[in-house]
């Protein structure tokens, strides 16, 4: 039956008699579902250089913008997600969301067709693969009320460490298909790259075809499948502490629906509000509209929804009287914010910093591109490899965790992080300076492959600890709400990477994201290690 009224799994009997089958059915369906949106909603990091290389008539800070707008919608999405599962039921809301990930991926296929498709079509289809972002934050809840506590570490850290890699299996998979029709004559015709390109095989001359429009429409041959297998393989959990009154499918995709229309509305005002002309009016800052929409779309939540929602959220909006929330969002943004703003950012970095050579202006005293450097690396070639470290490690960080306590693995992470930004600043700067920038690349590399293993890791560091901190009723949103608030760096990791570029100091968005790992640092000892902990190392 699609729908579970008895789930005890603290119950050791009940775990290893009819639990553990349930929930490991639940897990394995979900990972995949969960990876196809994180390749979605990331798939501009990769699309984006491609775009560039085959002359797409945008500049580079546009490009960057197309990252940062998915970024932004995903991690926005994420709000209403976090409390989707008590309204709606686990298996309603997976297969639904999973769904609609086909949108933005026909939709982006049939744009990038022709070179001549309008900015802001494609700035359209990053809001709408905002989806993809979105769906981790209830996939997580989802599934964090599957396993019982002792195993919250490993399991959560499967479901979002595998579906992590929907980053990795993107930068892999999206130049592989780019190099022939993959659906035949539906694929539509080539473009040829004006500049080289690459695949995880090698370089791909420039005067080749591709088939940038595959980078779409190879999501299909996943989604189609695993709507169905969400639909027949999942299960709705309707106890009174999960989800107690979801209602038939129709009014829980109605709820669903509701929910995500608010996520847009907002984060479509902020953005505009944000971005300059003309996509907006560039009149505030990222640090004012990122806390006004986290602000908002509680707000419309919580009153301007039908009644039945409101009660339900008014219930769940309790951990926010809880000031382990506040510290856990700050210290999971260390981890999973970094994952997901450098996975994004990462090979338009490459790119730019390396593909070129630079020149001082003596005038203005900044450095900028003079002209391409043939022997710069392929983005494309390298960019899957720290996204791949990052997710592929996640659930053995889970399982240290639950082994040496989530609090003390998230502080040895913070020391990395720390190191490695430093690191990479050091080398960002070094390369910008010099007409041979390839010869900083192995270092500047190695620098990102700790943040990212460091990243990885904590992520299972802090699954565990929320799942130990909070009880098994405020736990899924928890998980949801962090996530929601550490997405933003999907948004602002592209931005302050690209603005720093372009103001020719790459070193200083590196600079002072070791700055925010060193507060993360203090308030996760302050909190769960230090002497005066509330929790000693959950």
């Amino acid at each position: 039956m699609a729908d579970i009224r008895d789930w005890r799994v603290e119950d050791n009997s009940f775990w290893e008699s009819t639990g553990k089958k349930i929930a490991t059915r639940n897990l394995v369906i979900s990972i995949p579902c969960l990876l196809n949106g994180f390749a979605i909603w990331l798939m501009w990091s990769i699309l984006t250089v491609q775009m560039l290389n085959i002359g797409f008539p945008f500049t580079q800070p546009q490009l960057f913008t197309i990252s940062a707008i998915a970024g932004l919608t995903g991690a926005t999405l994420r709000i209403p997600s976090s409390f989707m599962i008590r309204l709606a039921g686990g298996r309603n809301t997976i297969f639904f969301t999973t769904a609609l990930l086909m949108i933005p991926a026909i939709g982006t296929a049939f744009a990038l067709q022709d070179i001549n498709t309008p900015l802001w079509i494609f700035q359209a289809l990053a809001f709408l693969s905002g989806f993809g972002g979105g769906n981790f934050a209830s996939s997580m809840s989802n599934i964090s009320f599957f396993f019982p506590k002792r195993v919250q570490g490993t399991s959560l850290g499967f479901n979002a460490g595998l579906g992590n890699f929907g980053v990795t299996t993107m930068q892999i998979l999206i130049p592989l298909v780019m190099t022939f029709a993959l659906l035949g004559p539906i694929s539509g015709d080539p473009m040829v790259l004006q500049k080289t390109s690459g695949t995880l095989i090698g370089k791909i001359p420039a005067g080749s075809q591709t088939w940038i429009q595959n980078g779409g429409f190879v999501w299909l041959i996943f989604l189609v499948p695993l709507a169905f297998a969400s639909w027949f393989g999942m299960n709705n959990i309707r106890t009174e502490s999960v989800s107690p009154d979801i209602g038939n499918p129709v009014t829980a995709f109605f709820k669903i629906t509701y929910l995500l229309v608010i996520g847009f509305i907002v984060a479509g005002v902020g953005l505009y509000l944000l971005l300059p002309a003309p996509t907006g009016l560039g009149l505030l800052s990222k640090w004012i509209v990122i806390p006004a929409i986290l602000f908002f779309v509680l707000m419309a939540m919580r009153y301007l929804t039908p009644p039945s929602i409101q009660q339900n959220l008014a219930r769940q909006f309790k951990i926010f009287n809880n000031k382990h929330t506040w510290v856990m969002s700050v210290i999971y943004t260390m981890t999973f914010g970094s994952f997901i703003g450098y996975s994004a950012a990462f090979a338009l970095s490459i790119k730019v910093i390396f593909g070129f050579q630079h020149v001082l202006d003596p005038a203005t005293g900044v450095w900028s591109h003079a002209a391409v450097n043939a022997n710069g690396p392929s983005a494309l070639t390298f960019a899957w490899i720290g996204p791949f470290i990052g997710a592929i490690i996640r659930p053995p960080g889970g399982w240290l965790s639950d082994k040496l306590g989530g609090a003390r693995v998230t502080q040895y992470c913070s020391y990395l992080m720390m190191i490695s930004a430093g690191c990479a600043a050091y080398y960002m700067n070094k390369a910008f300076q010099v007409p041979n920038p390839e010869i900083y690349f192995w270092p500047f590399f190695f620098s990102f492959m700790g943040l990212f293993l460091g990243a990885g890791i904590g992520n299972g560091s802090t699954f565990r600890t929320i799942a130990m901190v909070f009880n098994e009723e405020q736990a899924g949103p928890v998980l949801g709400w962090t996530s929601a608030v550490a997405a933003y760096g999907a948004y602002l990791a592209p931005q302050i990477i690209g603005e720093q570029i372009k103001a020719g100091t790459p070193q200083n968005a590196l600079i002072g994201f070791g700055i925010f790992y060193a507060v993360c640092c203090v308030l996760n000892w302050w909190y769960y290690l230090g002497p005066k902990a509330d929790i000693k190392n959950p």
